[in-house]
C-alpha cells in the first residue's frame, strides 16, 4: 500500500488531497447536533454511568474516572475521559496496546470494555467541543508519533474532530497490531474523504447494531459502506 491509498474489503481508496476537500466544512458544523445530542445522551446514560462508577469504586482501588492525553483536531492535545478499566499503575513502561486477555484489565473493567460503557464520560469531550459524536478515535501523542513513521498518512486522521464512535469502530475491533491500524487508518481515510450527514446517520445506526454484537460484515453489507 501506499501513501495515498487503503485497502478496505478489497476495494483501493484514494486520499490524496484531503486537506483541501470540502468535507472539512462539514465537521465544522458538526457541533450543531453533538452537542444537543450529547446532552440528551448524558441525561439518559446517567444512572447508568454513576452505577458502572460505584462498581468500579467497590472492586478495585483507584480513580474511579481516567484520564489520557490523546491528539484531536489539528493535533491539539487534549485530556480524554474514560471510566478506569485497568488495575492502578497498569502501564509502568509508557503506553502499550491492549490484547485479547489482557492481565491489567479487571474483571468489571471486561464487562465495561465489552459493553462500551466506559466510553460515555467521553461525552463531556464533545462538550467541551474536543470531539464529536462521530469520527477517528483519538489516539495517544506518543503512539502517533511511532505510528507516523510507519505509516506516513496517519496524521491525516487529525484533520477532523475525533470521535466517540466512527465507522473504524464499528467495523473493528480495538487496535492490537500493526496491521489492525493500517486497516483502521483506510476506515478513517474512507470516512474522512466522504463526511455528510447521511453517512454519519449510518455510523449511527451500525453503532446500535454493534453494541448488539451484530457482525460487522452484516453492518458493513446493510448499511452499505
Amino acid at each position: 500500500m501506499t501513501v495515498a491509498t487503503q485497502e478496505i474489503y478489497g476495494y483501493s481508496l484514494g486520499y490524496e488531497g484531503l486537506e483541501n476537500s470540502s468535507v472539512n466544512r462539514y465537521d465544522s458544523i458538526k457541533s450543531l447536533v453533538d452537542f444537543p445530542a450529547a446532552i440528551f445522551l448524558l441525561f439518559v446514560s446517567a444512572p447508568v454511568v454513576l452505577l458502572a462508577m460505584l462498581v468500579v469504586r467497590l472492586t478495585s482501588r483507584g480513580p474511579v474516572i481516567y484520564t489520557q492525553k490523546r491528539l484531536g483536531w489539528n493535533g491539539r492535545v487534549f485530556t480524554i475521559y474514560k471510566i478506569r478499566t485497568m488495575y492502578l499503575g497498569s502501564e509502568p513502561n509508557g503506553a502499550k496496546w491492549c490484547v485479547p486477555g489482557d492481565s491489567r484489565i479487571t474483571p468489571v473493567g471486561r464487562f465495561l470494555r465489552w459493553s462500551h460503557l466506559d466510553e460515555l464520560p467521553q461525552l463531556l469531550n464533545v462538550l467541551r467541543g474536543e470531539m464529536s459524536l462521530i469520527g477517528p478515535r483519538p489516539e495517544r501523542p506518543e503512539i502517533v508519533a511511532q505510528l507516523e513513521k510507519v505509516l506516513p498518512g496517519y496524521r491525516l486522521r487529525l484533520l477532523v474532530r475525533p470521535g466517540v464512535t466512527g465507522l473504524a469502530q464499528v467495523l473493528q475491533g480495538p487496535d492490537t497490531d500493526l496491521s489492525s491500524v493500517r486497516k483502521k487508518l483506510g476506515f478513517d481515510m474512507y470516512y474522512i474523504s466522504r463526511m455528510n450527514p447521511w453517512l454519519d446517520v449510518r455510523i449511527a445506526i451500525g453503532t446500535a447494531l454493534h453494541l448488539l454484537s451484530v457482525s460487522d460484515r452484516f453492518i458493513a453489507r446493510v448499511l452499505r459502506f
